[in-house]
């Protein structure tokens, strides 16, 4: 090494060392910042909910319900029993770890009476895989009405490798399983990670009935409080939310019905807003592109926009 080369690598030393030096005093300039507010953070000997382990969860309820899909190992009917076994024993292991982190972390931040949480987690962990079956054939429902309802699609096993739609409602069946339950945090992770991975969003709160259909997906927004019934079918864009909030209502309408009820055999098509609590889509209506509404449709109401009037020029 020529003495240029030398001098170069002393002075870089020198200078990361001039940082680094710097770097105690940051840190207790952060751990200050810890303890004040309105910072937010969770320092405490109880651990909180994992969002890793709810993504792992997630992928790990795909395995029990999609068998043969998902799993890492091959699954024939020789195996099925074993892999089943060994998917819904891990399955239990982690979702129960969860909610008992879920419910203790409640506990804790509102000061609320020991809830047993361990047993809490272990016996709604248990409910909500007990409700496997059905959850599957519910699902069936799903993949069905996309299959049937989509010229493009090739075979069901195209729409559950592969649509959007699927995945997200899949997630919002399993989350919503978990809010009836009572479990927070969880069900709210989970659907907000099917959204980051779609663009679909759905509260788990919402009610959706069984052969529900989300056609594309980008852009749909379905709020807490929507109810939806039977073979409903929605584009990409639909939002079913909730009128503008006054300023600090926050608390006083939580838990109130604010985004509408979609009746059974509904199409909402591209782009169409509905809002409100008190908005009901009657049975076999129709609801066009871009349609902006806030108010009830009575039931088998097509509801269209006028077609705007275009303009061509030539040169």
């Amino acid at each position: 090494m020529d003495e240029n080369t030398q001098r170069e690598c002393r002075v870089a030393r020198e200078d990361l060392a001039r940082y680094r030096e710097k770097l105690p005093a940051l840190v207790d300039e952060i751990v200050g910042s810890c303890h004040a507010s309105p910072c937010y953070d969770h320092v405490d000997y109880e651990p909180i909910p994992s969002r890793d382990a709810v993504i792992d969860i997630i992928h790990r309820f795909r395995d029990a319900l999609y068998p043969g899909y998902f799993n890492k190992e091959k699954v024939d009917p020789v195996t099925l029993r074993y892999s089943m076994g060994q998917a819904v024993s891990g399955l239990f292991d982690v979702l129960s770890e969860q909610i008992c982190r879920s419910i203790r972390h409640e506990c804790h931040r509102y000061n609320q009476p020991c809830a047993h949480c361990a047993n809490q987690g272990h016996e709604i962990a248990y409910g909500v895989l007990s409700q496997i079956p059905e959850l599957r054939r519910v699902l069936a429902t799903d993949v069905k009405a996309s299959f049937e309802g989509d010229p493009a699609a090739k075979s069901h096993d195209e729409i559950i490798f592969s649509y959007p739609g699927i995945f997200a409602v899949t997630v919002y069946r399993v989350a919503h399983l978990l809010y009836e339950a009572g479990v927070p945090l969880l069900p709210r992770i989970m659907t907000e990670h099917a959204h980051g991975v779609t663009g679909i969003d759905i509260h788990p709160g919402a009610a959706i009935g069984p052969r529900f259909v989300i056609d594309h997906g980008t852009g749909v927004v379905i709020g807490e409080t929507t109810v939806i019934g039977e073979n409903a079918r929605i584009y990409q864009g639909v939002t079913l939310g909730a009128l503008s909030l006054p300023k600090n209502a926050g608390e006083r309408l939580r838990g109130k019905k604010r985004h509408p009820t979609i009746e059974d055999d509904v199409i909402i098509y591209a782009g169409a807003t509905i809002l409100g609590g008190e908005t009901v889509i009657g049975a076999g209506s129709v609801i066009g592109g871009n349609v902006w509404l806030t108010e009830s449709v009575p039931p088998g109401t097509r509801v269209m926009i006028e077609a705007p009037r275009l303009l061509y020029r030539q040169g």
